[in-house]
């Protein structure tokens, strides 16, 4: 069956890569299979615990945490080594990121109360809140510990596990059709685009899985136990397709106990052990940090130095401890909490659950099978007192371990080096175009010589109709609102609009680069009829008529990479009068930035580009709205985006108008809602801002 499961899998991606064509009914098919291992999946979890423990007495009981602690934390340690030594295999590339809204998502906390302990039984079986049914149901085994005559019970729920693993073998039965259909479909769907920037920790983590499933793990049964590497490796074959080819650790725990089970039959006649710790050793691991769930340790380190904001060496123990602690739960509340820990972008969690679906998942369902059998015949043998601690040989192992793993890493750290690898952000930045049909436009690098001697002479919206055009304003360095593309052609979020307006108005458009200075002369006297969006600010409202914002994004500061960690807290900087803060010019209320930072040196720049030149080499960090930061950073990749905390306010842009003509404000400001409700806006905010694709919902 194993070798059928493997040439299914195989098969399935072939195809799937060769074709990139899947069905519904392929789909259907595959999720039909796992949905049938699932079926048995949590009901054999309990059932065997009850059953297990039950059947133990107390001097079992106490052999059984003695050496399950000792061997859980034996290859928890083991994991964690090699995982912490993944950065070896980091290349140095430069990168930075778009701007991503999960930057300030609020987290959810890791409630461990509410996942362990099970208030209501009936609900976490309801919902499969593993870790609360574990417990309900070792309590419950416990509780039979003490009961005298409890032979007739047991055997009751003996039979009903021996009925769940019929159940089970027969769905496997079907195991190469169901595998076949999960790979193809899987294969066919990848976007290759995805791959790019995970490529290294794809790379890395699968090595790392590989290391630990077909090395470390089974050499450690082989060295401690009498069993064989071969017989570790035929009892894991099973399980470990079929985890990795459904993603799921779940689903094949009925397969693991029971193939361990059939692994020490020949010790069951000899010692009750081999047949009931294996049944109680699997569900309680599964509801553990287990292999895979660590995995996401890996994550972190990656996504540091992918988003140059590397950890240190010394926080290694910080992200041990804290890690293990929230990998209790889900992955998906444990990675952004990590990445907040440690002052790591929040995008890079979209990263994650790209990398998740791709591969990782099943990767980490393989580590954590492994995992999990090894502890199963470490743990079980040791109670029947079958391991031989061997000094010499366990010490060769332990140093020539992460050796040889240092080793294969550092060369898969070569190999990406050796790869013809160029900074693709900048580029990914530039190459652009608008998404939408443009109008007919004209572009001009200042206003036309009579511009300051215009005069308004009627209604904005008559006086564009009568032209035929209307004339829209526009900063220089004013990323990712407006900025040439690598074609020289004006783009941008804000010019994108500009194009929008003037198509529904049925006129052309002329874009005029101009000066904050002039924004406010040039709109009274009628000859820019918008100006490109600002921050609204208490200075802004009192010097401009400004339409509903159409955007916001949070405060942020843009520093030097090495420089991040002291940006982390405002109380880190606030009053250090060895810091300076630049502020682009119209951006904010400078007297409120310096009376929010005192003693702090404020200086207001004429344009963000100053941060990067000679003349601002003394500056220390520049406050900006994040999504603007975060253009600069793929500009300059040694920059980087901190957000402090306490997260502040964010800052909310909007288009300047006349102050003569509120008609066309209300003009405006129903507009810009009108794009909201109907999602363009949000459409041209995730392509501009976010550097994605919207897809097809732009109105």
């Amino acid at each position: 069956m194993g070798n059928k499961i493997i040439i299914a899998m195989i098969l399935g991606l072939i195809l799937g890569f060769s074709t990139q064509f899947t069905l519904p009914i392929i789909e259907m098919i595959g999720q039909a299979f796992i949905m049938l291992l699932q079926m048995t999946a949590l009901p054999y979890i309990s059932i065997s615990l009850i059953y297990g423990i039950g059947s133990m007495s107390r001097k079992q009981g106490k052999q059984f945490i003695k050496f399950g602690s000792i061997s859980f934390i034996i290859l928890l340690l083991a994991t964690l080594v090699i995982i912490f030594l993944a950065p070896i295999a980091f290349p140095d590339w430069s990168a930075a990121a778009f701007y991503s809204a999960s930057t300030v998502q609020v987290k959810p906390d890791l409630d461990l109360l509410k996942l362990f302990l099970p208030a209501n039984p009936f609900k976490a079986y309801a919902q499969a809140i593993v870790p609360a049914v574990v417990i309900f149901s070792v309590f419950i085994g416990i509780g039979f510990i003490g009961i005298e005559n409890k032979r007739r019970s047991l055997h009751v729920f003996k039979d009903i596990r021996h009925s769940l693993t019929i159940v089970t073998n027969l769905v496997m039965k079907v195991a190469p059709i169901g595998v076949f259909a999960i790979s193809l479909d899987a294969s066919a769907t990848i976007v290759a685009a995805e791959l790019e920037g995970l490529l290294v920790y794809i790379v890395t983590a699968t090595s790392i899985v590989f290391l630990l499933c077909f090395m470390v793990f089974p050499m450690l049964v082989a060295l401690l136990t009498p069993l064989t590497y071969k017989q570790v490796f035929n009892t894991a074959k099973e399980p470990l397709i079929t985890a990795f080819a459904t993603g799921s650790l779940f689903v094949v725990l009925p397969l693991i106990v029971e193939n361990v089970r059939h692994q020490l039959k020949d010790y069951a006649s000899t010692d009750s052990a081999a047949k009931t710790l294996p049944s109680i050793i699997v569900p309680i691991s599964y509801s553990l940090p287990v292999g895979g769930k660590l995995l996401a340790i890996s994550f972190v380190l990656f996504a540091g130095w992918f988003s140059g904001q590397s950890i240190g060496v010394a926080e290694y123990p910080k992200l041990m401890v804290f890690g293990v602690m929230q990998l209790f739960g889900s992955t998906i509340i444990a990675v952004p909490n990590l990445l907040d820990s440690f002052d790591v972008s929040q995008s890079m969690f979209e990263l994650f659950v790209v990398a998740e679906q791709l591969i990782i998942s099943r990767l980490g369902a393989l580590l954590s099978t492994m995992f999990i059998i090894v502890l199963s015949f470490l743990v079980t043998l040791m109670v029947m007192n079958k391991v031989k601690l061997q000094l010499k040989p366990l010490l060769t192992f332990a140093v020539s371990v992460p050796i040889c793993t240092a080793l294969i890493l550092a060369l898969v750290s070569v190999a990406f080096d050796s790869i013809s690898h160029q900074y693709q952000g900048y580029d990914k930045f530039i190459d652009r175009q608008l998404l939408l049909p443009p109008a007919k436009a004209s572009y001009y690098n200042e206003p036309e010589v009579n511009a300051l001697q215009n005069i308004k002479t009627g209604s904005t919206i008559a006086d564009i109709k009568r032209r035929g055009f209307i004339r829209m304003g526009y900063y220089r360095d004013a990323l990712p609102y407006a900025f040439h593309n690598k074609d020289g052609n004006l783009v941008g979020l804000d010019i994108e609009l500009g194009h929008l307006l003037a198509a529904e108005l049925n006129v052309d458009i002329k874009f005029i680069k101009i000066y904050r200075n002039q924004t406010s002369i040039l709109l009274e006297n009628g000859y820019l009829d918008i100006v490109s969006g600002i921050p609204i600010t208490s200075t802004n409202i009192l010097k401009y008529t400004l339409s509903e914002p159409y955007i916001t994004e949070p405060i942020a500061l843009l520093v030097k990479d090495e420089d991040r960690k002291n940006f982390s807290h405002w109380d880190k900087f606030i009053g250090n009068k060895d810091v300076i803060i630049g502020i682009p010019e119209s951006y904010f209320n400078v007297q409120v930035v310096k009376k929010n930072l005192p003693n702090t040196v404020v200086w207001e720049l004429t344009t963000p580009r100053l941060m990067f030149k000679e003349q601002g080499k003394d500056i220390d960090a520049m406050i900006y709205g994040a999504a603007g930061a975060s253009a600069w950073t793929l500009l300059y990749p040694n920059y980087t985006v901190v957000i402090p905390k306490p997260i502040a306010p964010p800052v909310a842009m909007a288009f300047p108008v006349g102050s003569q003509d509120l008609a066309f404000q209300n003009f405006i400001s129903q507009w810009i809602n009108m794009k909201k409700r109907n999602h363009t806006i949000d459409s041209l905010f995730t392509y501009w801002i976010e550097g994605k694709e919207p897809g097809n919902f732009i109105k």
